[in-house]
């Protein structure tokens, strides 16, 4: 029989405490006991459990860290891993400076 971490986080599953402290989002350092409180607290898709808990955000923007999300918010929700949508995928932003900006709008009045 499993242990179950009921300190952490309720969770009415029997998922092993054992793991829960483990890292799954590296660049976030969020781990599998704060995923699975987020899904507790009403996170039902991985977008939800972004917001809630930043992992997915870090510098690899969920490329390491995605299938782990996915396998834990099945795990925990008791639906199969296909039927976890994916979260919308976004290009990263960099800031432009105002220079390179106006000089492009220069470029246009020629």
């Amino acid at each position: 029989m499993k242990e179950t971490n009921k300190d952490k986080a309720s969770c009415d599953l029997d998922v092993a405490q054992d793991d829960w402290d483990q890292i799954v989002c590296r660049c976030e350092e969020v781990t599998k006991g704060e995923i699975i409180k987020a899904i507790n607290d009403g996170a039902t898709t991985i977008e939800e459990i972004k917001r809630k808990t930043r992992a997915g955000m870090g510098l690899c923007q969920s490329k390491t860290c995605f299938r782990a999300i996915q396998r834990i918010l099945a795990e925990v929700s008791g639906q199969p891993v296909a039927a976890v949508l994916p979260y919308t995928s976004r290009p990263p932003v960099r800031p432009i400076s105002i220079g390179i900006l106006s000089s492009l709008m220069e470029e246009e009045d020629d």
